[in-house]
Formats: C-alpha cells, structure tokens, sequence
C-alpha cells in the first residue's frame, strides 16, 4: 500500500477544469494543463491496494490500477508507465474519454469517494510522453504474415499495434481522410487534442503499421481481394449505424444525425473549413439523446455560438446516489453534470418527440414534445403535457444499430450476423469465415472505449494464435470454446 492512511487522511482531489467563460473562447481540452502534478501523487496514495482489487473487474483490460497507482505515489513514473503499458494500448485515450468503471469498482467507494483512477492514468501517461518514454517497440523479426484491419478506432488500432509488435506486416484500412475513426472524428477536440491521436500514429509507423486512408472497404477493395492478399483480416469498423427518428417532419433542413454534425465541427479544427457548414450559430439548438454523444454535441453547440441549447432525453432523470438494483461494485446509472452541461443549456427528462414543424423554405423552426411515463414496457404519452420549444438545428444522438459494412463488406466476405445485427463471431473473435476475425463495436455493439481496446487487444491475440500455432500476445478478454452465436 503506498500510503497507508492515504484514504483517511487525503481528501478526494479531480482536475481542475478552466473557467466557462474562457474555454468556451476555444476548442482546447476543458482541463487546466497540469493542474494535476502538484496533487496526484497524493490522490494515488489513496488507493488502498485492496487484497481482492475489484477495480481490476470493473476494467475490461485488467489494468493493474493498484500497483501502478503505489509507484505513482513513489514518484516511479518509469515503472508506473511500464505497468500501464503492460494492459494499455492508449491510456491517453482511455484517461480521458473512459468513463472509469474501475472507479464504481473502487472498494473505498463503497462508503467514501472513490480513487481518481482516470486523473493518476491520464497523468503517468502525459508524464511518460514528456520525457520521452514513449518509443517505438519495433519487432526484433518479421513473420511473413500480413493482416488487413478494417478500421482505425481504437479497437482497430490495437489490433494493429499489438500484432505489429508480434512480427506481421499489418495495413489498416480507413475510409475518412484522416486515421482515428470516432477518435478523430466523433469527440469534440475540447474533450480530447487530436495531438493525442496524432502521436500515437508516428509510432505505429514507426513500428511497421502501414496506413491507408480514404480506402472504403467493400467499395474501392473488396471483401474477397482482402482475403486473397492477405492471410487474416480484423473487421474493427464500429457500430456506425446511428438510429433515427421516424416522425413527422424529419425531412425538414437542420436536422442532423450526431455523426453528421460532429465530424465538422471537428474538420474546422484540422484546417479543413473555416466554418463548419452545419452550425450552430445563432440558432436554438436541440439535442436528441441525452448520452455522451448529446453531451458533445451541447458542447459544440456552446462553442459555435448556439442562441439556446436544450437537450431532451426520454427516461426519466437519474438519481444522484447509487440505484439499489445497481449495488457496487457495478457501473451505476447516476446523474452525471459533464463539463458541457457546466457551459450551460437545459435539460429535459421524461419527454418524447412527436413530430417537427418548419417554415416555409423547408427549414426546421420547432419541434413538438410530449411527457411520457414507462407503463407496461413501453413509454406512454401523459395527455396534456404536448408542447413545442424552437429549434432551428436538431441533432440526433440516439445511440447506433450496427455497423454499416453490412450492406457490403459483410456480404462479400460471406460473414454471418447476430440476432442484433452485429458480425457474429465466436468465443476467439472468430466469424464463420476462415481467417476472418472481428472486434470492437463492430461485433459487440455500441459500447466503451476501454471495450473497444480490449477487444482489439483479445482479438490480436487469437489472429497471432491462428497465424502462428500459438501467441505471447496477452489477451484481457480470454479466449473460450464458445461456439459462433448467430
């Protein structure tokens, strides 16, 4: 244990986020650059080193949050990056867009704050990059095997580094102008600098990971001349599939699905537009979804000028404390204010959209809403609670049904699909199509980052086994004999 009373005596400390007022000025990250050196080491002497470490179950990758936490403490900033390593691909990316099931996990948050695991995380690894301890892990052989990766989400890039570093040619595949997927993409540059990304990219290539951007899969190389070309592919493409709002007036101009809106406003910060030409400027925002993704699209709404931003969401407002049907150490359904919701704006619970209403050019002006109370597995509109707010950009951030090679990619590779429309695939990540693999969202539907990676991580394992007879390579999810569920 680093500090024995650590728990007791050290008050829980998180990152200072700049004022409102001065950040909504720019697109830079929300946080004070540094304002967590002077106090982490004693937020990571809080960590009790718990004899049954639960944090480590509420991580899909495992990290060994107690051990690199205790050499944090010891100011072993070489050591703790080396454990960090050990289970992380990306713990920048992770350090701060992971909502930290480690932390509900955490043992001290059964009755006291938890540990700021995400703050000690995201710290060891910006420490490790300022002092140039992160380099290139270059293969001592090569294998004489090459992988195709459909993908460079996270899921995608993990895959990558890790059967690079195994010794095979690896080429990553991307349909956008730039690699990242949802990384670049889809989270606002407030939440996360695309230096980030960009940094990683120079040492996967440094490594050996060859790039290919603006090739989609299905469409400019298809599904059959990949497995001719190569001897496994990794299907890591993400759930893209975003659902929609079949109602009256969806046709109108100015609504928007998330991915639609986002990626723009995030092509103005790469240089590509002077200003993005879905804006919010001067408008009443809505925003559809009351997730993380509606969350980035207030933010974005905030920073292009919106005239109001409301978000709505159609269950009902979470509680403040723990739910007694989601005991620790599970992930709980609780109110969260995220740095987008401090800038402002309003949020509405328990409603529904029953239809829009537009001018005369066809252009959204309101949108109408009605109450709604969850009755016998459904959500029934309360009478007389029909209204309509203004809105002249909507935004829609309901989640995603799948992934879009569907209609593609899947069908020319010949890959079966689960009853959710995800690729099915087996207990090593396996589809029914020899040589073939999947990973990410792509396969397990829509859900976290720190899934994502440790799937790609999985799934690099099992590529490494069917092309080597055996593999090194670890495996936070391991593999199983459970058959393709389809």
């Amino acid at each position: 244990m680093a500090d024995p009373k650590g728990f007791l005596t050290t008050p829980k400390q998180l990152a200072e986020r700049r004022p409102v007022d001065v950040r909504l000025r720019d697109w830079n990250e929300v946080y004070v650059e540094r304002s967590l050196l002077p106090i982490i080491t004693k937020q990571a002497g809080r960590c009790m080193d718990c004899g049954i470490p639960f944090c480590h179950n509420g991580c899909p990758l495992g990290n060994l949050i107690p051990e690199w936490n205790d050499l944090a403490f010891r100011d072993d900033w070489a050591g703790a990056i080396e454990r960090l390593h050990a289970t992380n691909n990306f713990p920048e990316f992770t350090g701060r867009l992971c909502p930290a099931p480690c932390e509900s996990a955490c043992v001290l948050g059964i009755n006291q704050d938890a540990v700021t695991i995400k703050n000690v995380e995201v710290t060891i690894i910006d420490k490790a990059w300022d002092r140039g301890g992160v380099t290139p892990q270059v293969p001592e052989r090569l294998s004489g095997k090459t992988v195709a990766v459909v993908g460079s989400g996270p899921a995608g890039l993990a895959a990558a580094q890790q059967l690079t570093r195994a010794g095979h040619t690896v080429v990553v595949y991307e349909r956008a102008d730039r690699i990242g997927g949802l990384l670049r993409y889809g989270i606002p540059e407030f939440k996360m600098e695309k230096r980030h990304i960009n940094r990683r990219i120079e040492q996967m290539r440094a490594e050996g990971t060859r790039f290919r951007t603006g090739v989609h899969v299905g469409e400019d190389i298809t599904g059959q001349q990949l497995r001719e070309r190569f001897d496994a592919v990794v299907v890591a493409a993400g759930a893209t599939t975003a659902r929609d709002l079949p109602v009256p007036g969806r046709e109108l101009k100015g609504i928007h699905q998330a991915m639609e809106y986002l990626p723009l406003a995030n092509k103005v910060q790469e240089g590509d537009f002077v200003e993005s030409p879905i804006s919010a400027k001067g408008k009443h925002v809505v925003v559809i979804g009351g997730g993380d993704t509606g969350a980035d699209c207030v933010g974005t709404a905030h920073r292009q000028g919106a005239a109001s931003v409301t978000q709505l969401e159609i269950m009902p407002r979470p509680g403040e404390e723990r739910p007694g049907h989601q005991p620790w150490p599970t992930m709980p359904m609780t109110y969260k204010v995220t740095s987008a919701h401090e800038e402002g704006g309003e949020r509405i619970y328990s409603v529904n959209t029953t239809r829009f209403t537009g001018d005369e050019d066809g252009n959204v002006q309101e949108l109408h809403l009605v109450e709604v109370e969850f009755k016998d597995g459904r959500f029934e509109p309360v009478p007389g609670t029909e209204r309509a707010i203004p809105a002249q950009l909507v935004t829609l951030a309901m989640g995603f049904t799948g992934t879009d090679v569907r209609n593609g990619l899947v069908e020319q590779l010949g890959a079966d699909l689960d009853a959710r429309g995800n690729i099915a695939r087996d207990g090593r990540f396996a589809t029914n199509v020899d040589g073939v693999y999947v990973c990410g969202d792509a396969g397990r539907g829509q859900s976290l980052i720190v899934w994502a990676i440790a799937e790609g991580r999985s799934a690099a394992a099992a590529v490494d086994a069917y092309l080597g007879g055996k593999t090194p390579l670890p495996a936070p999810i391991r593999p199983t004999d459970r058959p393709l569920v389809v």
